[in-house]
């Protein structure tokens, strides 16, 4: 029963009619008595129906956004400037295990390395019954990129990445990720008694993958019991991006973005000197018949009106002297799919075509396929029930369904675990072409800061949304 229901229930002129007499001995009008009763009679309805007050009125998610607007700048420009590599975010995790215990959050530190992950406990449903459980996440690791954007906060860092000394910068907007959720932390913490559940922020490391022979991400984290204990209900994630004029919100129902895996084909000959090819196998010409037939998976082996499909080569290492035909050539690359079979269907073409490929020329070839990221798919029920609250964030015009996106993001393991919506946050300042504006890992990559607070109130508005009291 709600306070609406209780009024046009009492407020009838048969009612105002039997307070007359009352009204008139108290010396006051029938109506002033009317809507004083009215009043006391609905309070303790709703008092004895054990309906919190909390839950008469959602809360103001873009209210909420503003007031820690400029303390998410703040926190984004320092993370910014002290960038981290994957397993390596040691000054971003203690940054947010403060900030957390400051809420008086119950945390948990060090999980997959440097991950951190606090549970906000709300309210309950009638009757005292435990709500859902719903988990909010953001990335937390750098890239080794060296920064050309000229900011006052630009990042100096370098670090070590492969042997090499690098650059580090964060050049994929994960800065503005954790920002944004210890922003949007806060706000439910005020607001806590209004939400008929419970909260997971997780800060995830890694996203970029663990550093050679490292495990890492979320893969790790739910490796180590992340949702061991209770799992969420539904997990939600998002991300920056300069594909869209800042501001805009882009979430796509079903597969979203492309699952990764990634290849090493070793293509073995004999070596020989260049001038007498005759007397050795020479595996740069093997390498290249390889390249060459794998292209033919996409454009002819699989169907492609099904879900598009990727396969690149991105290193041919081998030789080392214009006159010298070398035992062994290398070949890397990636795969990327929209589905599952097609994925696996990929991986067993590829490696039978470098085989084959090789042998007609007396070389040989194996192929080491390197497990990555699965596709994220966005669960269609729950994208649909939350378009309304996107929308009511940025308006109609600028909430679209974007195209299918050929990155990938280890999100997608915790959407196998639990029904997850992963969406994107424009950032790309006004007067600036998306499609031309430096895409996200680039050392040009920048971020319009206004699209921050857009970001706040979306999350935010997402968990009042979803633990909206029953």
């Amino acid at each position: 029963m709600t306070v609406s229901s209780v009024s046009r229930a009492l407020s009838t002129s048969s009612v105002a009619t039997s307070f007359a007499p009352y009204a008139s001995s108290l010396g006051v009008s029938t109506s002033k008595l009317t809507k004083s009763l009215l009043a006391s009679i609905v309070t303790l309805i709703l008092m004895g129906e054990g309906v919190s007050f909390a839950y008469a009125a959602q809360p103001d998610a873009a209210k909420l956004a503003a007031g820690v607007e400029q303390k998410v700048i703040d926190w984004r420009r320092d993370l910014h400037q002290h960038p981290e590599l994957s397993n390596r975010e040691f000054r971003t995790s203690k940054i947010i295990e403060k900030h957390l215990k400051s809420l008086g959050l119950e945390v948990q530190t060090g999980i997959a390395h440097t991950g951190v992950v606090a549970i906000l406990k709300g309210g309950k449903l009638k009757g005292g019954k435990l709500g859902p459980l719903i988990a909010l996440r953001a990335d937390m690791d750098a890239l080794p990129v060296t920064e050309v954007v000229d900011l006052p906060f630009a990042s100096k860092a370098t670090d070590t990445y492969r042997g090499q000394t690098v650059g580090v910068m964060h050049a994929c907007g994960h800065d503005t990720h954790v920002a944004m959720l210890m922003g949007v932390a806060e706000n439910l913490v005020k607001v806590k008694d209004s939400l008929a559940g419970d909260v997971m922020f997780i800060f995830q490391p890694a996203e970029e993958g663990a550093p050679d022979g490292e495990e890492g991400g979320a893969e790790l984290m739910l490796k180590q019991g992340l949702f061991a204990k209770r799992k969420p209900d539904q997990v939600f994630g998002m991300h920056v991006t300069s594909s869209m004029p800042s501001g805009m919100i882009g979430v796509r129902s079903g597969p979203a973005m492309a699952s990764e895996d990634s290849f090493t084909i070793k293509v073995k000959g004999r070596q020989t000197h260049g001038s007498r090819p005759w007397n050795g196998v020479d595996p740069i010409v093997a390498a290249a018949q390889i390249i060459t037939n794998v292209q033919t998976i996409v454009s002819r082996q699989v169907d492609i009106t099904k879900a598009p499909a990727v396969v690149s080569f991105g290193a041919v290492n081998g030789g080392i002297r214009s006159n010298i035909i070398p035992d062994e050539v290398e070949l890397i690359g990636t795969i990327r799919t929209f589905d599952q079979p097609m994925r696996a269907d990929i991986k067993v073409r590829l490696a039978e075509i470098a085989e084959l490929s090789a042998k007609t020329l007396g070389a040989t070839a194996t192929t080491e396929i390197h497990q990555g990221y699965p596709v994220v798919v966005n669960n269609p029920e729950l994208v649909a029930n939350m378009r309304p609250a996107l929308a009511s964030v940025v308006g109609d015009k600028m909430l679209i369904e974007p195209g299918l996106i050929t990155g990938a993001e280890d999100f997608s393991f915790y959407a196998l675990e639990s029904p997850g919506m992963f969406f994107f946050l424009g950032v790309t300042p006004k007067g600036t072409d998306p499609e031309t504006a430096a895409s996200n890992h680039s050392p040009a990559f920048y971020v319009d800061e206004s699209a921050l607070k857009i970001g706040v109130e979306a999350m935010t508005k997402v968990a009042l949304t979803t633990l909206k009291a029953q």
